[in-house]
């Protein structure tokens, strides 16, 4: 085992060791927030900022609903299917409020994927936004709860752009699913001062998390509340000597559905008091530049895909960069030529992590105080990392899963005595940074997304004229690979 040598070389202030149950559950971290932030903005979307005394409210109503209409029960599944809007944080904290598990569903997915996924979890409830509703068309699934993309929004302004994005732009496909129920009448009918706060322990499943991960076929990770709090911590001593507590704004363009923007973003920004500027559409590269133009940022997290659209957009050399104090990368490596456009660009070097799904995401973080990125960084506290004979890269920590929903022997396959085996080939250097070598996996990382490669082929070979076929993945200078 390496002697966590790596962590004389931490930056000044960050600590050595967390206490990962500092809170004994995600709402009794959203609970502290919300008393210590109450008026201070949490997230932002389409111009609307959303309290901490406003979240407080919507969640408990969103919970309150969950518990007493739906009369949903601790430990039930709950799928949400939303991007990145001031629904997903209300539906969120209002499932775990509820004692709920949450499964994050990709709005991507096409209806076998979801129908798999819903199957798998075994999930009896989904939030889901109007433009995807048609993919539940033949899905069994007891509560169906819709919203659309202005749901939250100033009325006038919700009016006006419900109305495009369904009858102007055409995004929201027809649908009958006559038993739904309406995202603002369970707003609506749920009563924040009647909202029953269930009793969590930190060993509590929050999250059955689906991954790929060593092999193609996509699996539940079951993050406890404990997990989620350790990566919390984790990443909070990394950033707190760089970030002010109650005055960051962090732009979350990576949606939150996925595991890197739910922690990193969503979760640990909570802790900071800071307001997430949510970006719907990231590939809306216009309305994205004004968002950017408009507001006063001082963190971005992504991936390479994302940074690299940005610097090479001619209006994004024109933005106001001088508040920015942070640029972080992962879900995928960082190229060292976006790296460098970035830094000349903005001034700010951008610098790399490294996690996997079932490490809540984070194992490693370049310290904020170095002017170029070394590997993928650093192990963060309380955590330990070797290297096999193979050179496979194993960690230890109270970040990482509990294993696999339903797949014990899968599970057995990774995780030995609490180590997990990352499949990823590394090396360590003699300051204990690492650098990933090469990915043992078989699967493609499009734009830090996986795609199973098994899966592609399966779904080919079903068409009349295809007898076989091979899937591989092919290096792209824009989305990392390509199939």
């Amino acid at each position: 085992m390496e002697q966590r040598r790596w962590q004389k070389n931490y930056q000044e202030g960050v600590a050595k060791e967390i206490d990962p149950e500092r809170y004994q559950s995600l709402n009794d971290l959203l609970t502290h927030s919300i008393a210590q932030f109450p008026d201070l903005p949490s997230f932002r979307n389409m111009g609307h900022n959303l309290t901490y005394a406003e979240l407080d409210i919507l969640t408990k109503k969103f919970s309150h609903y969950l518990q007493t209409t739906l009369n949903l029960k601790k430990g039930e599944r709950i799928a949400i299917m939303l991007p990145n809007l001031l629904q997903y944080p209300v539906a969120l904290f209002g499932a775990l409020r509820a004692g709920l598990v949450v499964v994050n569903v990709n709005p991507l997915y096409t209806p076998r994927e979801l129908a798999n996924l819903i199957n798998d979890s075994g999930a009896n409830s989904i939030v889901i936004l109007a433009n995807f509703t048609h993919k539940l068309a033949d899905i069994k699934i007891d509560n169906i709860i819709i919203t659309e993309l202005g749901d939250l929004l100033p009325p006038l302004k919700k009016t006006l752009v419900n109305f495009v994005v369904k009858y102007i732009k055409r995004l929201v496909p027809k649908y009958n699913l006559p038993k739904n129920i309406k995202f603002l009448n369970v707003l609506k009918y749920g009563d924040d001062e009647k909202y029953l706060k269930p009793k969590i322990k930190p060993n509590d499943l929050a999250f059955l998390q689906y991954t790929g991960g060593t092999t193609g076929e996509p699996k539940g990770a079951m993050l406890t509340h404990r997990n989620m709090l350790a990566n919390v911590e984790q990443v909070f001593a990394f950033l707190s000597p760089s970030l002010n507590v109650g005055e960051e704004t962090i732009v979350t363009a990576l949606p939150m559905y996925h595991i890197f923007a739910l922690t990193t973003n969503c979760l640990t920004f909570i802790k900071f008091g800071a307001n997430n500027l949510l970006i719907t559409n990231p590939r809306d590269m216009a309305s994205f530049m004004k968002t950017l133009q408009k507001n006063k940022f001082t963190a971005i997290t992504g991936v390479n895909t994302l940074f690299s659209a940005l610097v090479h957009s001619a209006k994004f050399k024109k933005i106001n960069f001088q508040y920015l104090k942070m640029a972080f990368g992962g879900g995928m490596a960082v190229q060292s030529k976006t790296a460098s456009r970035w830094k000349d660009i903005t001034g700010v070097p951008l610098l790399e992590g490294y996690g996997l799904t079932e490490s809540s995401p984070v194992i490693c973080i370049n310290p904020f105080s170095l002017t170029e990125r070394r590997g993928v960084g650093l192990p963060v506290p309380s955590t330990d990392i070797r290297l096999a004979d193979d050179g496979v890269l194993w960690v230890k920590g109270p970040q990482v899963m509990q294993g696999y929903w339903q797949r014990p022997e899968q599970t057995n396959l990774i995780l030995q005595d609490g180590w997990l085996n990352t499949g990823d080939i590394a090396e360590i250097d003699d300051d204990g940074f690492v650098h990933i070598v090469d990915r043992q996996k078989d699967l493609i990382l499009v734009s830090g997304f996986n795609v199973y490669p098994n899966e592609v082929e399966d779904i080919l070979t079903q068409h009349d004229k295809i007898n076989d076929a091979a899937v591989v993945g092919v290096a792209d200078g824009e989305h990392g690979e390509k199939v």
